[in-house]
């Protein structure tokens, strides 16, 4: 009896891993939700509403950084504690998750498929959970650790906090970097410091690493000095991550110089260090050092292109991945030059790659096209910046040019739902269509249509 009955319990529950993923991210939401709505966390008579806390704790939780209320101002010094727990926990979340899900497919490989992704990848053992759950944790810690000792020494000796108040702003801001979620304890968020390198480069030096996704970390800490022993997934996260950042500096830079409401009022140096910043912050993270809503429109534009393609898959970044930029990238190569197999840094990609590559930038593209339509429809901002609102909470970026409060409830709720899709989307439906995959034993006659 007690038998059936767990049975009976166990068939209520998730089967998919993906399932798994977006019921514990969700209860996750709902938990920040209601500790949100507790009297205590909001600041002055009464308690925040139901959607000010659920946009919070999903913002949070989905590591994004758009805001309906003002995080310093709003909420007490109890919900601070809450929304930091709420951005570790979806940022380890998702990298631990996402870890746990290439064990979960190499099991459901073959023998000789596990063997060859085995000699492959050499980075992270298919039984071995326990050591992908460590070195998330040790990555993590470390990371966060040097970070906050940065920035707390910074605020201490650079702008007279006292200690506990920098140890506390070190913490939370360490925290919120590394894992992509860009919530700062000011205001303006980084605006006031713009020029200011011992506070930004090291919140830029965090996001980037984690950006890049645990399973590169990890790799990069066995093999640093042997790039030939390096994965396709490292060297292509790796170059990605360079060649954007560079290309992302130089057209902010170039396109800002000399606006006055931007860059244009800053020193040379502050200039090229507010540059790198913003493009930095485009793998996915939402700390601003300049006021957005003053950038020039094709400034925007440039932005949305960054943070769709967003940084390393496994990581506490968003967006499309890196990868599955990269791996479109050289399918169009090799379709342009007439190759006939997609060969990337000397290996070749499987086909299955292809489609779930197409399938994945296909469906993101409609859901950022259907939410910018809604959000157009029910508000009076134009295209710019409701495209870099729906991309920015898509790539859980969290940028945004301060229309979020301003938006409808309808319209925030869509942009929960976004954030929500944006965060685990790409990983879940990545392995749902990894482990749909089975072996075809026939084929249809071929026939093709017309292109172009």
């Amino acid at each position: 009896m007690v038998g059936s009955t767990s049975s009976r319990i166990a068939q209520l529950g998730p089967r998919h891993p993906a399932q798994v993923i977006v019921v514990g991210f969700a209860g996750a939401i709902l938990i920040g939700t209601a500790l949100l709505m507790v009297p205590t966390s909001k600041v002055g008579a009464g308690s925040a509403t139901f959607l000010e806390a659920l946009f919070t704790a999903t913002s949070a939780v989905c590591v994004t950084g758009l805001i309906v209320v003002d995080t310093p101002v709003y909420w007490t010094g109890s919900a601070h504690v809450i929304i930091l727990a709420l951005i570790q926990v979806g940022g380890f979340g998702i990298m631990s998750f996402a870890s746990l899900l290439g064990v979960l497919l190499a099991r459901r490989m073959g023998l000789r498929s596990r063997i060859s992704a085995a000699a492959e990848s050499k980075s992270v053992g298919f039984g071995d959970v326990r050591g992908v759950l460590l070195g998330v944790l040790r990555i993590t810690l470390v990371v966060e650790a040097a970070t906050a000792a940065l920035l707390a020494a910074r605020f201490l000796l650079g702008y007279g906090y006292d200690l506990g108040d920098a140890l506390w702003l070190g913490i939370f801001h360490s925290v919120s970097s590394f894992n992509n979620a860009g919530f700062a304890l000011f205001s303006d968020n980084l605006i006031g410091f713009a020029g200011d390198p011992w506070i930004c480069l090291p919140i830029c030096a965090a996001v980037i690493i984690g950006g890049l996704g645990f399973p590169v970390l990890f790799e990069l800490r066995r093999h640093f000095r042997y790039p030939r022993k390096w994965h396709m997934n490292t060297k292509l996260v790796l170059s990605g991550t360079l060649i954007l950042l560079v290309l992302g500096t130089v057209f902010i830079t170039a396109v800002e110089w000399s606006n006055p409401a931007t860059l244009g009022a800053m020193r040379p140096q502050e200039r090229l260090l507010a540059g790198f910043f913003q493009s930095t912050m485009t793998r996915t993270a939402g700390f601003n050092s300049v006021d957005f809503a003053q950038l020039n429109p094709v400034t925007l534009l440039a932005m949305d292109v960054l943070m769709f393609i967003g940084a390393g898959p496994a990581g506490t970044a968003g967006g499309l991945k890196i990868t599955t930029f990269g791996v479109l990238f050289f399918i169009l190569y090799t379709e342009i030059s007439g190759g006939n197999a997609v060969n990337i840094f000397g290996k070749r990609l499987p086909r299955s790659v292809h489609r779930q590559a197409i399938s994945i930038v296909l469906l993101a593209v409609g859901l950022v096209i259907g939410a910018t339509m809604f959000l157009m429809l029910i508000t009076d901002f134009g295209l710019d910046r409701v495209l870099f609102e729906v991309v920015s909470a898509f790539a859980t970026v969290g940028l945004s040019t301060g229309i979020t409060a301003g938006i409808p409830p309808a319209g925030q709720v869509v942009l929960i739902l976004v954030m929500f899709a944006g965060r685990l989307g790409p990983v879940t439906l990545a392995t749902a269509l990894a482990l749909r995959s089975k072996p075809l034993y026939y084929e249809y006659p071929k026939e093709r249509p017309l292109i172009g």
